[in-house]
């Protein structure tokens, strides 16, 4: 049994697909085929059932799987430790990035963060907060970034910035004329929301006094993104709120109609999260310390009121 045996299990229990997975390991899918067979007989077990499309684990071949896995990070640590005794910044890094973060704060660091860590080769997924916490646990992802907190206590969180909400008021709002407003004049009602599944929405019904009541209103109307809010707000079917970052690049369009908050204005915490056991710390740090720089003089809210990303 070898850990690169192991290694090509895992992609074909990913892929459910022979070819797919020897793609993904960089191999001849009868080189593939022919590890896992070695692999089958000497522990006398079948792993994969062929007869599936698309191919399925076994009982045991699940069992086997789940354990693999394990072994196959715990290997990848070792490199990991020597990597942070020679503080050396560099090797594969996967990231996960929230939907409602990504296209704003990546743009801000990413070039900026390649350019003084140029041997860190990273990886950079779209994922709900969801789909991140699931792949930290399995160790599909060295880090995340995310709003927070998540009560996880497998999963630690280390603070990058606070990030206002601003509200955007559709001409003839009842709100239009106000030129700050207070969170008790938000009303769930009122809200246009972002689809289920996106914490950002889970922090804008935790600011309305009447969220508890969201299942019993008549009229609720949600969508996957924070442009279609704007427009569906522009035709006067509610309002929304918005982060702030996102507010940069359309400011002087949409200024008429963006409000602040009445200090201590509500933020979302974002922070890069990762297993308790990470070992690419020196990754870590050197990425918090670059995102922390930069927004320093993007944001400068100082009396904020953080407001969770969990149901209540």
């Amino acid at each position: 049994m070898t850990i690169t045996q192991l290694k090509y299990a895992l992609a074909i229990a990913e892929h459910k697909n022979f070819t797919k997975a020897a793609d993904s390991c960089f191999v001849t899918q009868p080189t593939l085929s022919t590890q896992i067979q070695k692999l089958e007989d000497e522990l006398d077990i079948v792993i994969f059932d062929r007869g599936k499309k698309p191919i399925q684990l076994t009982e045991v071949g699940r069992k086997i799987v789940y354990q693999a896995r394990n072994i196959v990070n715990e290997a990848d640590r070792i490199q990991d430790i020597v990597d942070q005794q020679k503080g050396f910044i560099g090797g594969e890094f996967r990231l996960g990035i929230i939907p409602t973060i990504m296209p704003t704060l990546l743009p801000m660091f990413l070039r900026n963060f390649i350019k003084k860590h140029p041997k860190v080769k990273l990886k950079i997924e779209e994922l709900t907060t969801e789909e991140i916490i699931s792949r930290i646990n399995e160790g599909h992802l060295d880090a995340a970034i995310a709003a927070t907190p998540l009560e996880n206590d497998n999963i630690k969180e280390r603070a990058l910035y606070y990030e206002p909400f601003v509200a955007y008021i559709p001409d003839n709002h009842r709100l239009k004329e106000k030129k700050t407003i207070e969170v008790s004049d938000l009303e769930i009602e009122d809200m246009l929301l972002l689809e289920d599944g996106h914490c950002f929405r889970e922090g804008v019904i935790n600011l309305c006094k009447t969220a508890m009541n969201i299942e019993e209103t008549k009229f609720q109307l949600e969508s996957g993104s924070i442009e279609t809010l704007i427009k569906l707000s522009n035709e006067g079917l509610g309002m929304t709120l918005l982060p702030y970052l996102h507010t940069l690049d359309v400011m002087e369009k949409l200024s008429p109609n963006l409000r602040h908050f009445k200090e201590p204005s509500p933020a979302r915490e974002v922070s890069i999260i990762y297993h308790k056991s990470e070992l690419k710390m020196q990754i870590i740090d050197a990425m918090h310390n670059v995102i922390s720089g930069i927004i320093r003089g993007a944001i400068a809210f100082q009396n904020v009121q953080i407001i969770s990303p969990l149901p209540k």
